[in-house]
């Protein structure tokens, strides 16, 4: 069975990061990064670009599922709302791929810290400092499992996801042989 694995959080939570870990440790493995789909200039965001870049991560990740060389793909992306990452889900062919969705959680301090690093470097722009805490509360509501990253590195995120990828498995697996022993 295929697994799917959706990394979501704010801007400046370490998803790229952490996916960049946990694809060393899961492979074969494929993984794609919605800002990937983003990537225009001039940026713009309007109903027809909306539609366009889910249009295309439904598109990419579809493709990856379906390809044999792979056993796990690694989506990550700010998907703020549930809706967001339940459009992607409804266009996809999820049979026989089982879907895991964690969400990477940061303090404010913690991610005022990284952001304005960040800016100080020129890889983002000042505003993405208010918008992302803004967001913050908004992640708290998502049905995912939480991961606090406010004082980790992208290595260590990446190393407890890996720990509850096992325990589901280990749970799933009792799961079944508890099913399997019932007499019929």
């Amino acid at each position: 069975m295929k697994r799917l694995i959706f990394i979501n959080g704010t801007m400046g939570a370490g998803k790229t990061a952490v996916c960049q870990e946990l694809e060393k440790e899961l492979a074969p493995c494929a993984f794609l990064d919605g800002d990937w789909c983003w990537e225009m200039h001039p940026f713009q965001v309007t109903e027809e670009t909306k539609r366009m870049v889910v249009e295309n991560i439904c598109f990419l990740l579809g493709q990856f599922l379906r390809c044999s060389a792979y056993e796990t793909v690694l989506f990550c992306w700010v998907m703020q709302e549930q809706a967001i990452a339940q459009e992607i889900l409804s266009h996809l062919d999820l049979r026989e791929v089982q879907v895991e969705r964690f969400t990477l959680m940061v303090s404010e301090q913690a991610l005022r810290q990284r952001l304005e690093r960040d800016v100080k470097a020129g890889l983002r722009q000042p505003d993405v400092v208010e918008r992302s805490i803004r967001r913050l509360p908004l992640y708290e509501r998502m049905e995912t499992e939480k991961i606090d990253v406010s004082d980790q590195t992208a290595a260590q995120a990446a190393r407890q996801i890996l720990l509850r990828l096992a325990r589901a498995d280990r749970e799933k697996g009792a799961a079944q042989a508890n099913l399997a022993e019932k007499p019929r």
